[in-house]
C-alpha cells in the first residue's frame, strides 16, 4: 500500500475493542471513525467517503451481516467481517453477503493490519481517480497523489497532519466538517483546538488572505469546509 492517507470506519458495540482499535489504526496512519452499531455506520456513511470498513457480525439491532447485505445494495467498499464465534457458517454467510475478508475474535491487530493493507492493494482507486486535481486558486491538490502544488507545477510543502486535513476536507467539497470530526479522524492526540492550529497553517499555504479565507471556510458554530473552484 502507498503513503496516502486511507480513512477506515469501524463498526462495533464494543465500547473498549472500538477505542483500541481506532488508536492503533490511528497510530499506524491511517484515519479512523467509529460506530457502536449499524444506525450510526449509516449516518457516517451518508455524510463521508471510506476506503474500507471492519464490521462486527454480533451487534444489537441489525447485526453485522444484514447491516452488509444492506450496503452492498449500493456501495462496494471493501469490508472485513469480525466475529467472536469462527464458525464456518458464519464466515461463509459473511462472505455471501459481499465481505472480502474475516477474522475471528481476538486476533492480533498486526494480522488486522496486514490484512486491511492486501485488501487496499486490491481494490479499485475509484474514489481517488474520479476528482481531477482541486482548484485552490493560485494553487492544486492532487487527491491521487496527496500533493500540494502552484499551478507552475512546484511542490508545496505540507505536514502529514496538513495533508490528512486537507485529504479528510476533499472527500466532500462543500460539506461541513465538525472540529470535533476532524479532530477524533485525524487522532495522533488532536483536539478541536488544535484542529484549528491545523486549519490557521494551511490557510498561510493555499490562500492569498489567510484571514479572509476563499477555499477553506470557517462556518460559525458547525466547523469547516473545503470550496475549490
Amino acid at each position: 500500500m502507498n503513503k496516502d492517507i486511507c480513512h477506515i470506519l469501524v463498526v462495533d458495540d464494543d465500547t473498549r475493542l472500538r477505542s483500541l482499535l481506532r488508536r492503533f489504526l490511528q497510530e499506524q496512519g491511517f484515519a479512523v471513525s467509529a460506530a457502536k452499531d449499524a444506525d450510526e455506520a449509516n449516518m457516517f456513511l451518508s455524510q463521508y467517503k471510506f476506503d474500507l470498513l471492519i464490521v462486527d457480525v454480533m451487534m444489537p439491532g441489525k447485526n453485522g451481516i444484514e447491516f452488509l447485505a444492506d450496503l452492498r445494495k449500493e456501495n462496494n467498499v471493501p469490508v472485513i467481517m469480525l466475529t467472536a464465534m469462527g464458525e464456518t457458517g458464519d464466515r461463509i454467510s459473511g462472505l455471501e453477503a459481499g465481505a472480502d475478508d474475516y477474522l475471528p475474535k481476538p486476533f492480533e491487530p498486526k494480522e488486522l493490519v496486514l490484512r486491511i493493507k492486501n485488501i487496499l492493494k486490491r481494490a479499485p482507486q475509484n474514489k481517488n481517480n474520479e476528482s481531477a486535481p482541486l482548484n485552490l486558486g493560485f494553487c492544486l491538490y492532487d487527491i491521487t497523489k496527496k500533493e500540494l502544488t502552484d499551478k507552475q507545477g512546484n511542490v508545496i510543502h505540507i505536514t502529514p497532519v496538513e495533508q490528512m486535513l486537507l485529504s479528510i476536507l476533499s472527500q466532500k467539497p462543500g460539506q461541513i466538517f465538525t472540529r470535533e470530526y476532524l479532530a477524533q479522524t485525524l487522532g495522533a492526540g488532536q483536539s478541536p483546538r488544535s484542529v484549528d492550529v491545523q486549519v490557521t497553517r494551511l490557510r498561510k499555504k493555499i490562500e492569498k488572505d489567510s484571514k479572509n479565507p476563499r477555499y477553506l471556510q470557517t462556518i460559525r458554530g458547525k466547523g469547516y469546509m473545503l470550496l475549490p473552484e
